[in-house]
């Protein structure tokens, strides 16, 4: 299968200054817990989900010979470093409101070193082929649908912004690695269900964990706003479904969903960023 990834695309880290608030928001968006929480919990998987990433591509980033995807695994691994480290500020700032975010870190940092130990290096790609592709969709997602954060802390929105667009960006490279060293539709399938059960479980697990310190884990209301917002008839994980399908097709390639003008309107706004 020919690499399908715009030529000339320009992966490079960006290093802005968010300025995160001190104490942040207990219910930063738009003051609903629920919102806030959904995204929160997604945060503390990154610093150790995205240094994870970086490995896999790294045990076989010697066996690439094509010079552009060289350059874009390069600006991969930028731009996943600058996350981790993003993130980590942001979780500090969750565990100043009293989250225990060690306890949510620790099964996560359990399962990534059984990976490592047990688990194949092609199959580990494979799992970073298929968050990256979750991320991916999210992240179009969030950029197509600014409403997303209506009422969001204008400084967390932005941060939420400039990640969506690098996953955007870079949304290929592991896959393209992954391509050339093993290429196998039915273990980046496997790879693909694992990942969508773990994923899910992680982020049900910190909201619920949030929840619970602020007390409103057993509040109906919080609940049925929450899943109206995520799955209703205007709910914003619906239009995803039939991207992340793609996915599991035997010819699927991330820039068959080429959202390429969408990146360049959100580049403008990190431009003087950019290193």
């Amino acid at each position: 299968m020919p690499r399908l990834t715009p030529e000339g695309l320009h992966i490079r880290p960006r290093q802005p200054d968010f300025d995160l608030p001190s104490p942040l928001p207990r219910h930063w968006h738009s003051g609903d817990a629920f919102k806030s929480h959904f995204f929160n919990a997604m945060s503390v998987l990154f610093p150790d989900g995205e240094r994870f990433f970086i490995d896999s591509v790294r045990l076989f980033r010697d066996q690439i010979e094509d010079p552009e995807l060289r350059e874009e695994i390069r600006g991969f691994i930028g731009q996943e470093g600058h996350h981790s480290r993003e993130h980590q500020d942001y979780n500090q700032r969750l565990r100043d409101l009293g989250y225990n975010i060690d306890y949510l870190e620790r099964g996560l940092q359990r399962r990534l070193a059984f990976v490592k130990r047990h688990l194949s290096p092609e199959l580990q790609l494979a799992a970073t082929c298929a968050v990256e592709h979750l991320t991916a969709i999210l992240a179009n997602a969030l950029l197509s649908n600014p409403a997303w954060m209506d009422g969001a802390d204008p400084r967390l929105a932005r941060l939420w912004r400039w990640h969506a667009l690098e996953e955007t960006e870079h949304k290929a490279v592991a896959f393209d690695v992954y391509q050339q060293v093993c290429g196998s539709p039915w273990l980046r399938r496997r790879a693909m269900v694992q990942s969508t059960l773990f994923f899910t479980w992680d982020t049900l697990k910190g909201m619920r964990h949030m929840l619970k310190r602020d007390g409103l884990l057993w509040n109906w209301r919080v609940w049925r706003n929450g899943l109206v917002w995520l799955w209703g008839s205007r709910g914003i994980f619906r239009p995803l479904v039939r991207d992340y399908l793609d996915f599991y097709r035997r010819d699927f390639h991330p820039w068959q969903h080429d959202n390429r003008v969408l990146m360049e309107r959100y580049q403008v706004e990190f431009a003087k960023e950019a290193a």
